[in-house]
């Protein structure tokens, strides 16, 4: 038996406060501040020194743009198998329960019907929480079913992109729904109303590269990296270095690639704008 043991050094009062705050404060990623949490959840999570735009959780982004109590959320219940038996570190579908408690979301898109100034909209937004945005066979759907709606409806859509791309664990599946959200959105055209793209960081792969890009009217929040692959995939693909703010909505606003970039405060009111003189 031992003759000692191993006592918890106490905790001095500096330390007992640092337990205290921590979770209070963040590091903005844009000027490098230490900022009060609670005064970037105030600002929309924006931060109140450099506008730097954080994530926002997705019922709180169709919250702020929508008319309030006009969401009427379709498609719940859909919820992704595992059609592969996929598994790599983890098995997909462990992958897929942590993701829905992390997030408290069944998957990483949410869609539905509501209203911007009194408009109806058929519109759906990604939860980048739930395995970074990805598209999965899902998601495609929920997409799909967007489109499907505003033709039945004959009423605009809108989409909100935030998303790494197809979901690797679903291999082929996945990049089904690429054709598939594109083929609605093809024939949605024959109605002759719009479809807006708002594009969020990040918004790359297979989601940039099908309908995230064919918005009649595409907008970008500020400095969110837009592209298909990253910069330094392209980097190290092509053996170049890339122009500064590459793939940022900056850049691609100035290249003719969007049509604006919106603060998110001003966000609901340029959609209502839109909404009045297209729809």
């Amino acid at each position: 038996m031992a003759w000692y043991h191993r006592v918890p050094a106490p905790k001095l009062p500096s330390e007992q406060r640092k337990s205290r705050m921590e979770g209070l404060w963040i590091r903005c990623d844009g000027c490098g501040e230490i900022i009060y949490k609670a005064d970037v959840e105030k600002n929309l999570e924006v931060c109140p020194k450099c506008d730097e735009h954080f994530p926002l959780p997705v019922r709180r982004r169709l919250e702020l743009v929508l008319d309030p109590g006009s969401f009427e959320e379709h498609d719940i219940g859909l919820e992704s198998t595992d059609p592969l038996q996929f598994a790599d570190s983890r098995k997909y579908k462990e992958r897929l329960k942590a993701s829905q408690k992390s997030s408290g979301e069944g998957e990483a898109f949410v869609s539905g019907i509501g209203r911007i100034a009194g408009r109806e909209v058929s519109l759906g937004a990604f939860e980048f929480n739930f395995m970074g945005g990805s598209m999965g066979s899902v998601v495609g759907e929920k997409v799909t079913r967007i489109f499907e709606r505003a033709t039945e409806r004959r009423i605009p859509s809108i989409i909100f992109s935030a998303s790494g791309g197809a979901r690797m664990q679903e291999a082929i599946f996945s990049l089904m729904q690429m054709a598939k959200s594109s083929a609605a959105l093809a024939r949605f055209r024959a109605v002759k109303k719009p479809y807006i793209s708002v594009l969020l960081d990040p918004t790359t792969g297979g989601v940039a590269a099908s309908f995230a890009f064919q918005g009649d009217v595409i907008l970008a929040e500020p400095k969110a990296l837009i592209g298909f692959a990253g910069p330094r995939v392209i980097e190290q693909t092509i053996r170049q270095k890339l122009p500064e703010g590459f793939q940022r909505s900056e850049f691609l606003l100035e290249h003719g690639m969007i049509d604006a970039i919106v603060h998110r405060k001003e966000m609901r009111e340029r959609l209502a704008q839109l909404l009045g003189l297209l729809a």
